[in-house]
């Protein structure tokens, strides 16, 4: 089975997607179908940490099958220590996202559930693709369902926001990959391959012109950075964050841009990531208190958790480009904090929206007394995103900032840790405003706002995980840091001259 179970990961959601779109238009057979395939997806990824030997270098559950002869593509698929959790975690958001959607999506259903399970394939296609030419079309593939489900599902309905939120990200994060595509199609006009591995070792022992190469690496960061979001580049995240369906918000974000920062940037062009790090470096510190200050000033909570996620994807950048080996080992951690923190929020803030409609901090009061296991839920996951020891949030934060200190900057290391104890005063500001005070008119009015049995099943495990990556976090970070350990050393390598 581990010579076909990442093909079986990829192949599960698209198939549901094409018996949705067969089958009638009921919202709960559709729901229904999805939410089976996506458990299955989910189990499926279940088979690559139970099998997985973190001792083994390199990638495992390869797949090489040669598909098209000229180009050269192949369907090359695999996993190491940092995409291996990241395929997990995708997995398992696929099932929350469908609970999550379970009652808000009530027409076109099909089409939604459908375009979802796509979206599931093309993320997974990502982490997975070891042919830089597969990987392309995994990537734009995750696009367009994402742009399509923003426009037709936009929370404020009857208006141009959705689908001018749709079109802002598919612009942002389509016009970046012209480049990224050139760049990939110049290194195969080079070397004749897409494959990962032999691209790498054909730029170390190559003759290419280091002025070329760091063009080509700059198509590689700019199209993975406006992704993740780095600051500067994020113009798209808090439009999309309020118009998105929650299904499909906490996916939209981070995971797939990190990733590709460390995999095809770090990986392929150490040289010219180690002359990018300053910068990113600054860029992250100050994306930390940025997002955090914002967040801070915010009066809508869709908005308010855009700009904390900005903050905290600035905690993985500065990770991975501190170029250290717990510092690299903390942003991948952090990046699947992130997931998994976000898509709780996500749940949470769509179940206030649900039964309030609106999204204004200032309506709302007093719930705690009407919805205790909602009140005690969202200070759980706001603990975590804060970063408070014993919870996830923490772990991730601990190590980038103490290797930032310890090998980087204290400078900037300073300044990300300011961003910290701004994220608990933006929380917890939230906090006090939603669930405690005086009632407002709006609570008094709604008769049972507290969560429902789908909600607490979607919530609770999410709750224990991090509650688990807290205080068991080397059950993720043994496989993690056994990757880490060949991305940093690879990056700090000297460049192959060969003699005339």
């Amino acid at each position: 089975m581990d010579n076909i179970i990442l093909t079986q990961i990829l192949v599960t959601p698209l198939v549901g997607a094409l018996l949705v779109a067969l089958l009638p238009d009921r919202r709960k057979l559709s729901a229904g179908v999805a939410l089976t395939f996506a458990l299955l997806t989910f189990f499926f990824t279940l088979h690559l940490p139970a099998h997985f030997n973190p001792s083994v270098s390199g990638f495992q559950f390869v797949q090489d099958i040669p598909w098209i002869s000229t180009p050269a593509i192949h369907y090359h698929v695999g996993v190491d220590g940092l995409s291996l959790w990241l395929v997990v975690l995708t997995g398992l958001l696929a099932p929350v996202g469908v609970l999550a959607s379970w009652k808000t999506i009530q027409t076109r259903s099909k089409v939604f559930y459908s375009l979802f399970l796509v979206q599931q394939t093309a993320m997974l296609g990502v982490f997975v693709s070891l042919d830089l030419m597969l990987y392309y079309g995994f990537w734009e593939l995750s696009l367009v369902p994402m742009a399509i489900l923003i426009a037709m599902y936009a929370r404020t309905s009857g208006g141009n926001e959705g689908p001018r939120a749709a079109l802002r990200f598919f612009l942002y994060t389509f016009i970046p990959s012209a480049p990224l595509l050139v760049a990939i199609l110049w290194l195969y006009a080079k070397t004749g391959t897409f494959d990962f591995q032999l691209l790498q070792g054909a730029i170390y022992y190559g003759r290419f012109s280091p002025e070329t190469l760091c063009w080509v690496s700059v198509a590689f960061l700019i199209a993975f950075a406006v992704k993740v979001p780095v600051l500067g580049l994020h113009g798209w995240l808090p439009d999309v964050f309020s118009e998105a369906p929650v299904a499909m918000a906490m996916v939209v974000a981070g995971k797939l841009g990190l990733y590709s920062l460390i995999r095809f940037h770090v990986g392929l062009f150490p040289v010219q990531a180690h002359q990018a790090a300053p910068w990113l470096v600054a860029l992250a510190s100050i994306g930390v208190l940025y997002g955090a200050c914002l967040a801070l000033v915010q009066k809508d909570f869709w908005k308010l958790l855009a700009y904390g996620t900005i903050s905290s994807l600035s905690f993985c950048t500065l990770g991975i480009y501190g170029f250290t080996v717990t510092g690299l080992d903390g942003g991948v951690f952090q990046t699947i904090n992130e997931g998994v923190i976000g898509a709780a929020m996500f749940v949470l803030l769509g179940v206030l929206y649900d039964r309030f409609g609106t999204s204004q901090i200032s309506s709302y009061g007093g719930l705690a007394k009407k919805a205790p296991s909602l009140a005690t839920l969202f200070v759980l996951i706001s603990l975590a995103f804060m970063g408070l020891p014993l919870l996830n949030g923490f772990v991730g934060e601990f190590l980038v900032l103490s290797s930032t200190f310890g090998g980087v900057s204290k400078g900037w290391a300073a300044a990300a840790t300011v961003g910290v104890i701004l994220s608990a005063a933006y929380l917890l500001t939230l906090i006090q405003k939603v669930f405690y005070g005086p009632a407002s008119d709006m609570t008094l009015a709604n008769p049972n706002p507290d969560l429902n049995g789908r909600e607490k099943t979607i919530l609770w495990p999410l709750a224990l995980v991090m509650l688990a990556m807290g205080i068991l976090p080397n059950l993720w970070l043994t496989g993690i840091e056994s990757q880490s350990k060949s991305v940093i050393g690879w990056s700090n390598l000297k460049p192959f001259v060969v003699p005339d």
